[in-house]
């Protein structure tokens, strides 16, 4: 879209939005969703068609460093527990309308035949990044392909808005890491509790990343930092969210490790921004401040630190209603009701 169509379809979207029976700006941030994804669907009457959550999983090599409250087994435990329908994101996403597909990033297990479960294993979990990189250069392109390969499939079957979570025993570690670098921001303003570690855990937790950065402190190049410090999920969902934007889908960002590939991601296409909605602010210690960063400001703060997409299908129905509002709620006109603003 051209700046002079962009421009034009603003001021009709604004009108309509205005025009609508209640005072100007009433609907508040509903407002601000609907000129969005207005905008992102190039028309005033935009639609929102097959909703689904991608939930990526993988191991970290760092998590047997004694960052986790919680063994690496629990990854591929709770991979299972979506497979059967029992985790917190099958409730959500039942109840708010949503599709999930889960992947298997790069769990250290080996599931056999799951009938519901994507296979785009890379590897059996990341190497740990306290002494060498997460990953190969070819792991990673790998991630990144694969990544992309699941977003336009799911977008080729006529999807248009799309969310991304996560598992991952350690993950925290990996955002941490990425936001430090990203956001220049001290490690320990970066780490939080993740799977719920105590305050001497976290203690050793912000030791052994400030450890881990000092290999790679000046890296600059978002790829190279995703390599050296992410994780095969992390990575998948980088390549995900590039595919989406390119696709002009509307992205639904979860909490702490989405907004760490977002980072990544946002790094190689800013203009991501015009294709993205923030879901929730994590309770994760460090979210608040990635938020910052980007000039985010999330639809929910609900305490939330669990990751698998719970937040996008929270977030769901705000959005959902705000396009109910444009398109089926009455004008003045209409309504034969009289607008003092017109």
């Amino acid at each position: 879209m051209n700046t002079n169509d962009r421009l034009k379809l603003t001021n009709e979207l604004q009108h309509k939005i205005d025009f609508k029976t209640k005072p100007i700006g009433a609907l508040g941030k509903l407002e601000e969703l609907a000129m969005k994804i207005g905008l992102i669907q190039g028309t005033n009457s935009p639609k929102l068609i097959k909703p689904h959550v991608l939930v990526f999983a993988a191991d970290h090599g760092i998590a047997n460093e004694g960052v986790s409250a919680y063994p690496q087994e629990v990854t591929y435990q709770m991979v299972l527990n979506f497979l059967n329908d029992g985790a917190a994101i099958n409730v959500f996403a039942k109840e708010n309308g949503l599709s999930i597909k889960v992947i298997d990033a790069g769990v250290a297990h080996e599931f056999g035949t799951k009938t519901n479960l994507i296979d785009q294993k890379i590897g059996l979990g990341t190497k740990s990044f306290l002494n060498e990189p997460a990953m190969s250069t070819e792991e990673l392109k790998k991630s990144i392909d694969a990544g992309e390969k699941i977003v336009n499939e799911t977008f080729e079957d006529g999807c248009n808005i799309i969310g991304f979570g996560e598992m991952g025993i350690g993950n925290t570690s990996s955002a941490s890491m990425i936001m430090s670098l990203i956001c220049q921001i001290p490690m320990k303003k970066c780490v939080g509790r993740g799977t719920g570690v105590n305050d001497d855990q976290l203690r050793d937790k912000i030791q052994i990343l400030e450890k881990a950065l000092e290999r790679k402190s000046a890296l600059e190049n978002p790829m190279d930092i995703l390599r050296e410090f992410g994780g095969f999920e992390i990575a998948q969902m980088v390549g995900g969210m590039l595919a989406a934007a390119n696709n002009q889908m509307i992205l639904m960002i979860d909490g702490f490790i989405a907004t760490a590939a977002y980072l990544i991601a946002h790094k190689v296409n800013p203009k991501m921004d015009d294709y993205s909605i923030f879901c929730h602010q994590s309770g994760e210690s460090g979210h608040q401040r990635m938020l910052g960063y980007l000039n985010a400001r999330p639809l929910l703060d609900l305490g939330m630190r669990l990751g698998e997409g719970t937040g996008c299908t929270l977030a769901y129905p705000l959005i959902k209603s705000a396009v109910g509002f444009l398109n089926d709620m009455s004008s003045f006109e209409n309504a034969g009701v009289s607008n003092m603003e017109a």
